[in-house]
């Protein structure tokens, strides 16, 4: 199935626009993991089983196991993902950025390596460094447009041509690079103007939105400025909010995941019509 079509059937099986990321924190894991040596899967596993009826996709970022030298859980991790909840796309947050042949391993990397049915990547060098990503026809290929940390403004606030920089990447990549139909952008959540801005340049293309949670961005107003015509078009992430949730008393740590889980993913739905 291709990435669209499987996210689409998310949003719609599981009522969700929300996407939990996995971001591994050694110094954040209950105490009774932080010692055993395949901590980090039994801990996205536990996290995975409590939210998988709440997520519309789930986002690894790589520089999290990759940090660690746990590249090898991670592979896990998403062989789990795509054998156990195949409905649910896999979405491999790596931001990549490079060209030619280098890109193409990057490619392989996310798509052959991790098997995810879509991959961050940086526009930064030009639709060369985007394009080895398509050889994947079915995979989706989510570009940076406008990001949810303060010194995204540094430059995709810039003046081109009378337009803002990430405005004129969300045109590119809605009238020229989607070539396979399966492109999507980050967008983040702190920014709703900006959110509203690239929504209506892009139609009901997807976007992945990070900033809710731990980043602080209002949920209400991050849903109505991006949401697509149908009440739906977004990935809208949480990780350490999730993650790291405080169990109540009688939880665990993963059923307190469940709980902020549920409690974001309802939030959500209450403002999407």
């Amino acid at each position: 199935m291709k990435f669209i079509d499987k996210l689409s059937a998310a949003w719609t099986t599981n009522n969700s626009l929300l996407c939990v990321g996995l971001d591994p924190d050694l110094d954040r894991f209950p105490a009774h993991l932080k010692d055993q040596p395949d901590a980090i899967v039994t801990f996205c596993k536990a996290i995975i089983d409590a939210t998988a009826d709440l997520a519309c996709a789930f986002k690894p970022q790589i520089a999290y196991f990759a940090a660690l030298g746990a590249e090898g859980q991670l592979e896990e991790i998403c062989r789990y993902l795509r054998d156990t909840y195949p409905h649910i796309p896999l979405v491999l947050d790596a931001k990549r950025g490079d060209i030619g042949a280098t890109a193409h391993q990057y490619a392989r990397e996310a798509f052959d390596r991790y098997g995810a049915d879509a991959v961050t990547v940086n526009p930064y060098m030009g639709f060369d460094s985007v394009e080895p990503y398509m050889a994947w026809p079915d995979r989706g290929v989510i570009v940076l447009c406008r990001t949810s940390n303060a010194g995204g403004s540094d430059l995709q606030f810039l003046d081109v041509g009378g337009t803002r920089l990430y405005q004129h990447v969300a045109r590119l990549v809605a009238e020229k690079w989607n070539r396979n139909g399966q492109c999507a952008l980050v967008v983040g959540a702190t920014f709703p103007e900006e959110l509203a801005q690239v929504r209506a340049i892009v139609g009901d293309m997807p976007l992945l939105v990070p900033g809710v949670g731990a980043q602080g961005g209002d949920v209400a107003a991050t849903v109505t400025a991006g949401k697509s015509a149908n009440g739906a078009g977004m990935m809208i992430n949480s990780s350490r909010a999730i993650l790291y949730a405080a169990p109540q008393a009688g939880e665990d740590f993963a059923a307190a995941a469940r709980r902020v889980a549920l409690q974001t993913r309802d939030e959500i739905n209450r403002f999407r019509n």
